[in-house]
């Protein structure tokens, strides 16, 4: 046989071509017609390019039924990859395809209602071009024999919530109250607006603006989600669009609009310290002062202590003031409440409660209202002693005057916190003393301090390590940060070993050479430290718990372990702003009944 010339060889060609993408729609369609399916992701597929390729009309008998929106969403999802080289369609009636490429979602046409069940309903004036090239009609009955829809009115349902209805992708969750958040940022960027027209004089944009964000506050008062929102609330979030765009076109300046912010934020950061500053000096005044109920109480004990006769001014159990078998406490202190908790807590929990003899160094403004209280209130079988500064003749000349006045902290005020390094002095007859601050609560009994074998130091204290007392020494004097220090709160003290070395000596240069400088900047503790550095036992830490006036962190089941808990910081157990998880083990040893009390207003 004859080859065909080469002349005819490309027509004859071109004309297979031809004939063979003719016939390749059909055997699709009959092939899809035979199979009966729509689910797959290829006949999902075929369907999808009659669309892109504006196929307008095809024969009802061929398709048994539309595809479900779930084989529509199962097909996107699985040809995502494909999508993305498709452009978008321009009509509203198909899949909305940047929706599911930039969210994982699909946007179904305008008009589809989804209802509890699933089922879908669509809007009766949708075109024809809807539903991959049906008409409404056929689409709407079609509907009803695949998945019984309900026709609902979606013009209707939108005018009255103001919202149009999105079918979101299973597995995502929406987010919620978007009109909620979206309208406090535009508060927040009206106001920033605001704030750079004030000097430019554009009054008319600055009116506008105030006007919307009282009109976006007013929504916000109201409405705690979206679905509380009004529609006239998304009114004024349009509204508000509209004025912030046209305060966009009016400052197109940003270099000039961020250099304001810039200026903004640092003026805020600036009155956010000085703020800060104005509290940290409030707190601190606050913890210094009196609360006006123990004014009213020291006042009046300090009324009755001076209509008494001098024989009932004497306080029982004398003999046993300076007697070295017993067991002996001492507490400096100008605060009546935290003497009693302090007295109380130590004899309630005392095995041997006879043999307690408790010595309270207190000021001679507060002593007559001291003395008083324990004489209304005495300590049942323990001794009580009052003693105040100006007996003690030998404490140096100018020793008051060397604290300064009008300092917030009390440790600089009050030579009280002082008086504690002049004990060999005090107690001249004594051995060993335990000394307490006014800010401790006694929870077990502390006679076993007395047996502990100290090998020769002159204070036995409770090691704090890394802590902010050490790290604060840091800024006084030349102490590492990794140092351990003794916790003040309960201390035993070798008054024998204190004696032996000379320690208040130390302590006297230390006072000289502070007398021409500001002695508040090292305040007790640091010359405490200094004095006794080499010269301390350490103590098992379940003697003495401090923090409880400043850290909330610690457990209860230390606080029930610990024998002495101290609310040391600035949130006494006697202020209104102390830390209540920890004051009922304070409150617990107060009778708030006391008719004094009651009278000065004072209860838990």
């Amino acid at each position: 046989m004859r080859p065909l010339p080469r002349k005819l060889r490309i027509p004859i060609l071109f004309y297979v071509l031809i004939g063979f993408c003719a016939l390749c729609p059909i055997v699709f369609i009959l092939f899809w017609q035979h199979t009966g399916s729509l689910g797959t992701p290829t006949s999902l597929f075929i369907a999808y390019l009659f669309t892109r390729l504006s196929v307008k009309w095809i024969p009802g008998v061929l398709f048994d039924r539309l595809p479900s929106v779930s084989e529509q969403k199962q097909f996107l999802g699985g040809t995502r990859g494909i999508l993305k080289n498709f452009s978008p369609l321009k009509s509203s009636d198909y899949l909305n395809f940047i929706e599911q490429e930039v969210k994982d979602e699909i946007k179904e046409p305008d008009g589809v209602m989804y209802n509890a069940g699933g089922e879908t309903g669509r809007n009766s004036s949708f075109e024809n071009t809807v539903g991959f090239g049906l008409s409404n009609e056929d689409m709407i009955s079609s509907s009803r024999k695949g998945v019984g829809a309900q026709v609902q009115d979606h013009n209707a349902t939108s005018s009255q919530t103001g919202v149009m209805v999105q079918k979101r992708s299973s597995g995502i969750r929406p987010v919620l109250d978007e009109n909620i958040r979206y309208m406090e940022d535009q508060v927040l960027t009206a106001r920033a607006y605001l704030h750079f027209a004030q000097p430019t004089g554009n009054s008319h944009i600055a009116k506008e603006l105030r006007l919307r964000i009282k009109d976006i506050e007013r929504v916000l008062s109201q409405a705690k989600s979206d679905s509380d929102l009004h529609r006239s609330a998304l009114q004024k979030m349009k509204a508000m669009e509209s004025t912030l765009y046209k305060a966009k076109k009016a400052y197109p300046d940003c270099s000039a609009f961020a250099s304001k912010l810039r200026a903004t934020s640092l003026a805020k950061e600036a009155q956010v310290r000085a703020e800060k500053k104005q509290v940290s000096y409030l707190i601190q005044l606050v913890a210094r002062t009196f609360p006006k109920g123990l004014h009213c109480l020291s006042m009046r004990l300090t009324t009755e202590y001076f209509a008494l006769t001098a024989e009932k001014r004497e306080l029982p159990n004398r003999q046993k003031f300076q007697k070295n078998d017993l067991y002996h406490y001492s507490i400096f202190s100008d605060n009546i409440l935290a003497c009693a908790v302090v007295v109380n807590s130590t004899i309630s929990n005392s095995l041997e409660p006879d043999k307690i003899v408790i010595h309270v160094v207190t000021d001679p403004l507060h002593f007559p209202a001291m003395m008083m209280w324990f004489l209304m209130n005495p300590p049942g079988e323990a001794a009580i002693q009052i003693q105040h500064m100006d007996e003690f003749e030998w404490l140096p000349s100018g020793y008051n005057s060397m604290f300064r006045k009008g300092r917030v902290n009390r440790s600089c005020t009050s030579p009280l916190y002082h008086l504690r390094f002049y004990l060999p002095e005090i107690f001249p007859f004594l051995n060993k003393v335990l000394l307490l601050d006014h800010d401790v609560v006694v929870q077990k009994d502390l006679t076993g301090l007395w047996s502990i074998d100290m090998k020769g130091k002159v204070v036995g204290a409770v090691q704090v390590c890394n802590d902010d007392i050490s790290r604060g020494l840091e800024t006084h004097v030349n102490f590492s940060s990794n140092e351990c220090v003794w916790a003040f709160g309960m201390n035993m003290v070798n008054l024998q070993a204190w004696r032996c070395k000379r320690l208040h000596l130390f302590y006297d240069e230390w006072l000289q050479l502070a007398k021409e400088k500001q002695l508040c900047k090292a305040r007790s503790l640091p010359l405490g430290q200094l004095m006794l550095y080499n010269h301390t036992f350490g103590l098992d830490p379940e003697w003495h718990l401090h923090g409880l006036g400043q850290d909330q962190t610690i457990r209860m089941v230390d606080i029930e372990k610990a024998a002495v808990i101290h609310y040391s910081g600035i949130m006494k157990p006697w202020f209104e702003f102390s830390l209540a998880n920890y004051r009922g083990y304070w409150n617990k040893f107060l009778k708030y009944e006391h008719p004094y009390l009651q009278q000065c207003n004072i209860h838990p």
